[in-house]
């Protein structure tokens, strides 16, 4: 795997300005922030290393020029990420793109409890109206999954990412697509029965019958906090369950579920794409018609910050529960899907790194108590300290109970005031980093990301920095960062922040890998104090 520190720079006669480090990272692109001189509107900029990805993404010249012209041709749609310019040189591709300044949908969701129905049928409603608007224009998406839906600074969700977008209906004529692409956990069957025989042989699916088949995993995922199974196919004990029963597993998940929305979910998600519903079928069903106090008429978040409120007092990490052990992990099968799943590191590997000036990340986009680095050992920590933290919502979720402070709701006035764009997926330590740093090794391997104990330098005031490559409880790569960096507070108190940052993956399912590594981690984890 070729390291982005060792492909060509990135274009420097661009007509905008990079303002910051990346905000986003693939396999063979990269996100980062732009903006016109002398203009306020910042925008998200996707560079794709052309090379890189013809080589090692499993993508063809076709498909990065496909994703361009379709994410322009879908012009604007309220909750499709909107699409400004593209350009290349020798070396990449970029497109610049409307910014989501509400970040990342599912990193703001508890695995295994989701968001209730309420909100639920909120993005849900939105998560409809644009792939209906992109079916209307011919186009179907086939990557619907949590990495691809974000939100607007008001908490409004965006669908982003074309890369595996297709032109399924021109003037009038429908045609099958013969690939196998997508998230096993959230593609339909007929996706994953698509081999180059069957491709040989005409054989092939529809694209929004796939969507709409996605759309409806992805409303579970919002209203359990988890997926039905790890991938829709013979032999996965969860799907096979869900065959056998005609749509009534005898599974937790589904009896959490009322039956009105049960009836909607079977029908989404029918195994005969030629019986599954139809988008005119989802839209006119009962539990999506229904009146909802989040969403206005338009079809827009009512009171974002009431909204934001409530999703945030569902995000809670109960350190009374024995830490969770993952399932072992299991190998993805050799006949795995082209993009998702054809990864080159599959095994559970971990390692530590030392930080260079190439490494990727946006030291901008999350909060920081201070700009004051620090080598000095940890000291008793001050009641003013301690409130100062426990304004922080990151921070609140260690509480008994996920309460957020009343101090924030009262001065909140947006989404992003009481739900930030940074990741929910860090927490703080009192205790010196040398005493933290096998704490947390330990963590990581008993929650199936082995990596050997780092080191610190005591006099050293520079990050730690562990990466991660695992498999998630549904059999697929899961990669991302752990950072780990002593800093001062204004009481001139040192801590430890410890960030974990998703690189890859399905956002659930590393809010579950953190909350394993949190409880294991256990009195190392500061938490509001006296509770």
């Amino acid at each position: 795997m070729i390291a982005h520190s060792q492909l060509a720079p990135l274009p420097n006669e661009l007509p905008f300005e990079v303002i910051s480090k990346t905000i986003g990272q693939g396999a063979y692109a990269c996100i980062k922030k732009g903006r016109v001189p002398g203009n306020h509107l910042v925008f998200a900029v996707k560079f794709i290393h052309k090379q890189f990805a013809l080589r090692h993404g499993n993508v063809t010249k076709k498909q990065l020029d496909m994703e361009i012209t379709l994410h322009k041709y879908l012009g604007s749609h309220a909750n499709i990420v909107q699409f400004f310019q593209s350009g290349e040189n020798v070396d990449w591709k970029w497109i610049a793109m409307e910014l989501a300044e509400g970040g990342d949908l599912f990193d703001k969701i508890e695995s295994d409890l989701g968001v209730g129905q309420d909100i639920a049928h909120v993005y849900f409603t939105q998560l409809i109206s644009a792939v209906a608007y992109m079916h209307s224009k011919g186009v179907g998406h086939r990557d619907i999954k949590p990495e691809n839906i974000l939100l607007s600074s008001e908490g409004n969700l965006k669908i982003a990412d074309f890369g595996l977008a297709t032109l399924f209906n021109y003037s009038g004529q429908r045609k099958t697509c013969k690939s196998s692409c997508g998230s096993p956990p959230y593609t339909a069957p007929e996706v994953l029965l698509c081999t180059p025989t069957t491709a040989k042989q005409g054989m092939g699916y529809y694209a929004d019958q796939v969507d709409v088949w996605s759309c409806g995993v992805v409303l579970f995922v919002l209203l359990v906090g988890n997926t039905p199974w790890d991938e829709p196919k013979a032999g996965s004990y969860e799907y096979d369950e869900y065959v056998a029963t005609g749509g009534y597993p005898d599974d937790e998940l589904w009896h959490r579920l009322p039956q009105e929305t049960l009836s909607l979910l079977r029908g989404m998600m029918h195994v005969d794409p030629n019986t599954r519903f139809s988008l005119k079928n989802v839209r006119t069903h009962p539990w999506v018609t229904r009146q909802n106090p989040h969403m206005t008429q338009e079809g827009k978040v009512y009171d974002p910050v009431n909204l934001a409120t409530e999703m945030f007092g569902k995000i809670h990490i109960d350190f009374s529960q024995a830490a969770e052990t993952p399932r072992a992990s299991q190998q993805p099968s050799q006949d795995a899907m082209d993009i998702d799943i054809g990864d080159s590191q599959r095994l559970s590997a971990s390692q530590v790194e030392t930080p260079t000036a190439e490494i990727m990340f946006d030291w901008e986009t999350r909060p920081s108590l201070t700009s004051i680095r620090a080598s000095q050992h940890g000291v008793v920590i001050p009641s003013s300290l301690d409130d100062q933290l426990a304004e922080d919502p990151a921070l609140s979720q260690f509480a008994p109970s996920s309460i957020i402070p009343l101090s924030l709701t009262q001065a909140a006035r947006k989404f992003g005031d009481i739900l930030p764009s940074h990741s929910m997926t860090r927490f703080v330590s009192t205790w010196p980093i040398d005493s933290l740093l096998p704490v947390l090794a330990s963590a990581l391997q008993n929650s199936g990301a082995p990596v050997a104990e780092p080191q610190s330098q005591a006099n050293s005031d520079a990050a730690v920095w562990i990466k991660i490559r695992t498999l998630d409880d549904r059999k697929c790569p899961l990669k991302g960062d752990v950072v780990i960096e002593r800093i001062r507070t204004a009481e001139n108190i040192e801590i430890v922040q410890v960030v974990f940052i998703k690189a890859k993956g399905d956002p659930v399912q590393w809010r579950r890998f953190f909350k394993r590594v949190v409880i294991h981690c256990g009195s190392a984890v500061w938490r509001p104090e006296g509770q």
